[in-house]
C-alpha cells in the first residue's frame, strides 16, 4: 500500500484532470492581442528559438515541461513518459516536489525515472522554498538536477488542511541560492507575483523567477476538495493572471530570467508571453491533461507541431531570435487588463 503522501499525490493528479474545464474556463492570454506586421523581412530558416531558462543554462527551445507529479506508482508512470518525451525533443522538465522521495524511499523511483530516461538532458528538481540546505543538495544529488526550484504556495498551503501556517522564505531562498552549485529558480504555483516580490527575489542571489499566475492548474481548488472542514471555494480566482504577473516582472526590472507558466497552451501563448517579458515558458497543465486523456502519442505530437509552429510564429513577428521578441513585438491589451496595468503603473 502507498503512504499517506504518494495518495495525495495521486489526489492532486485526479483533480488537477477533475477540475482542467473549469480552470481554464476563462484564457487570460486573450487579453493581448498581437499587433501583425504584414513585412515580416525573415525567413522561418534562419529563426532561432533557443532561449536562457537562467543565466547559466540556455535551453534548446523557449518552453519545458513544467512541475507535474512525484511520489506514487501513477507519477511514475507519467514521469517516464514525460521524460521519454523531453529526451526525444531536448525539452528541459522540473519534478514535482522531491521532499517525498526524501521521506519515504519507495518514492525515489518516480522522480530517478527522468534521469534514466534522459541522462542528457536538463532536469530541474523542485522543493519548497523553505527546504534546509541538506533536503535541497540531497535533491540535486538524487536527480543528478541542472537546476533546483523553489516553489512559494502560500495560498496552496492555507486551504490544505495539513498545509503550513507559517511563511518566512526570503532568508532561506538567500541561503540557499548562496550555498548550492546549480541556478536557483525561485517560482509561484499558479497565484502569480506583484513587481515587490520580484524585486526582493531579485536580491536574495536566484538566477531566475517563475512568476507563475492564475490561469492554469488551481491548487486553491484541488485542495479546497480535499478539505472537509473549510471552504475556500472563494479564492478560486485568487492572485494575479500570467500575463498581469508579466507585466509586474516586467516593471520590476530585476535584470533576471523572467519564466512564465500557468495557463500556457498554445505556441501562439509563447509568443504573447514573451511579448510581455518572457524568457522561457513552463507548461504543466496542459500537456498533462493531453497525456492523462489522449496517452503520450497526443503528447508526442503535440510537442513536434508547438516545434514546428513556433519558429513560423516568430517570423511573422518580423525577428530572427525569440529573445528579441520582448523588445521588438507589439502588443494591445483587452480593457480589463489595460485598467489593471494602468491602475499598478505599470505600463
Amino acid at each position: 500500500m502507498e503512504s499517506r503522501q504518494a495518495q495525495r499525490k495521486n489526489e492532486h493528479l485526479s483533480l488537477a484532470r477533475k477540475y482542467y474545464d473549469q480552470a481554464h474556463a476563462s484564457h487570460p492570454f486573450d487579453q493581448v492581442r498581437l499587433i501583425h506586421t504584414a513585412l515580416p523581412e525573415t525567413a522561418v530558416a534562419d529563426v532561432d528559438i533557443t532561449s536562457p531558462l537562467t543565466k547559466q543554462i540556455q535551453l534548446n527551445a523557449p518552453f519545458y515541461f513544467e512541475a507535474m507529479t512525484g511520489g506514487s506508482q501513477a507519477a511514475l508512470t507519467i514521469n517516464r513518459q514525460l521524460a521519454q518525451i523531453a529526451a526525444k525533443y531536448q525539452l528541459a522538465m522540473a519534478t514535482g516536489s522531491v521532499s517525498i522521495a526524501l521521506k519515504d524511499p519507495a518514492a525515489r523511483e518516480s522522480f530517478t525515472v527522468i534521469r534514466d530516461e534522459n541522462p542528457d538532458g536538463i532536469v530541474i528538481a523542485n522543493l519548497s522554498s523553505g527546504a534546509s540546505l541538506t533536503d535541497a543538495r540531497a535533491a540535486i544529488d538524487l536527480l543528478g538536477a541542472d537546476a533546483l526550484e523553489l516553489h512559494l504556495n502560500a495560498a496552496q498551503e492555507l486551504v490544505m488542511p495539513e498545509g503550513d501556517r507559517r511563511f518566512f522564505w526570503l532568508d532561506n531562498i538567500r541561503e540557499l541560492a548562496t550555498a548550492l552549485d546549480v541556478p536557483v529558480i525561485v517560482k509561484e504555483v499558479g497565484f502569480g507575483m506583484n513587481k515587490v516580490d520580484v524585486a526582493k527575489l531579485a536580491q536574495t542571489g536566484i538566477e531566475a523567477i517563475n512568476v507563475s499566475g492564475r490561469g492554469g492548474t488551481n491548487f486553491a481548488l484541488i485542495e479546497n476538495r480535499r478539505n472537509h472542514k473549510q471552504d475556500f471555494a472563494a479564492l478560486a480566482q485568487w492572485g494575479q493572471t500570467t500575463p498581469e504577473s508579466l507585466l509586474e516582472a516586467r516593471a520590476a526590472k530585476s535584470g533576471l530570467p523572467v519564466i512564465a507558466s500557468g495557463g500556457i497552451s498554445s505556441p501562439v501563448d509563447l509568443i504573447k508571453a514573451a511579448a510581455l517579458g518572457a524568457n522561457s515558458c513552463g507548461v504543466a497543465g496542459y500537456f498533462l491533461n493531453i497525456l492523462q486523456a489522449a496517452g503520450p502519442a497526443a503528447l508526442d505530437q503535440e510537442v513536434a507541431d508547438w516545434l514546428t509552429v513556433l519558429p513560423r510564429l516568430v517570423a511573422l513577428q518580423g525577428v530572427e531570435h525569440f529573445t528579441d521578441l520582448p523588445v521588438m513585438a507589439d502588443t494591445v491589451l483587452a480593457p480589463e487588463l489595460a485598467s489593471y496595468a494602468q491602475q499598478r503603473q505599470l505600463l
